[in-house]
C-alpha cells in the first residue's frame, strides 16, 4: 500500500531476464562446454544467419550479395510497420520473443550459467521477458530511425563490459573445475552484461518500448 505523498514505484522495464543460480555444475560438461553447445549453436546459426550468393555477371566478374538474415528482416519489418501502420503484429512479437529467449539459452549454457542443454521450447532456468507493446500509445513512430544512433552510448560501455564478462566466464571455467562451483558474484556479472544487452536489444533492434535503457547491471 503506497503512503500519500511517498514516490511511486519505478515500474519494471519491459525487457527483463533472470537467470536461476546453481552453485554446483557438473566438471565433466564444464570441460567440454566449448564442444558441446557447437551442435545447438549450429541450429541457432542456422535460424538467424544470412544466405550468401556468389553469381558473376555479363564480364565474368564475380559478385557476391548476402542477405541480412532473419534479426534483420525483423527488425526492418518492424521499423516500416510502426513508421508506416503503427502496428506491431503481434504473430512476429511472439516469434522475436521466443527467439531472444532460444538465442539467450544458448548463450547461458556457454557462459556456464547452467548445465542445461538449451531447449528449443522450454525456458528452464533462464527467465526471459518482453512486454508486449500498445504501438498507438506507447511508441512514437518516428524513434525507431534513430534508436540505433541513441544507443552507442550503451553499445561502448557494454564493448568493455562484454570482455570484462568474457573474462569472467573464463575464471568461472577454471573455478567450476577446481571446485565444482560457479562464484556468485561472476554468476551476477555475467548475468548482468546479459541483461543490460537484453535492453538495448529491446529498444533499439527488437523495437519493444521508448524507455531508454537503464545503465544498470540489475
Amino acid at each position: 500500500m503506497s503512503v500519500p505523498g511517498s514516490p511511486a514505484a519505478p515500474t519494471a522495464y519491459p525487457a527483463r531476464l533472470e537467470v536461476d543460480y546453481t552453485p554446483v555444475h557438473n566438471r565433466v560438461t564444464a570441460l567440454f562446454r566449448i564442444f558441446l553447445v557447437i551442435p545447438i549453436a549450429i541450429v541457432y546459426g542456422v535460424l538467424t544467419a544470412g544466405a550468401t550468393q556468389t553469381v558473376y555477371d555479363k564480364s565474368g566478374d564475380q559478385v557476391t550479395s548476402t542477405t541480412g538474415g532473419i534479426a534483420s528482416g525483423l527488425f526492418l519489418a518492424t521499423l516500416l510497420m510502426i513508421l508506416f501502420r503503427q502496428r506491431y503484429p503481434r504473430w512476429w512479437f511472439d516469434f522475436a520473443l521466443e527467439l531472444t529467449r532460444f538465442g539467450t539459452r544458448v548463450g547461458a549454457y556457454f557462459a556456464l550459467l547452467t548445465d542445461d542443454y538449451p531447449s528449443t521450447v522450454e525456458q528452464q532456468k533462464v527467465h526471459l521477458d518482453l512486454d508486449y507493446p500498445d504501438v498507438e500509445h506507447d511508441l512514437n513512430r518516428w524513434l525507431p530511425l534513430v534508436k540505433w544512433l541513441l544507443a552507442i552510448p550503451h553499445i561502448v560501455i557494454l564493448f568493455f563490459l562484454s570482455i570484462a564478462a568474457f573474462f569472467s566466464v573464463v575464471i568461472a571455467w577454471f573455478a567450476i573445475l577446481f571446485t565444482g562451483r560457479y562464484p556468485q558474484g561472476l554468476f551476477d556479472f555475467v548475468v548482468g552484461v546479459g541483461r543490460w544487452w537484453l535492453r538495448v536489444q529491446a529498444y533499439a533492434l527488437l523495437l519493444v518500448t521508448d524507455r531508454y535503457p537503464p545503465f544498470s547491471l540489475r
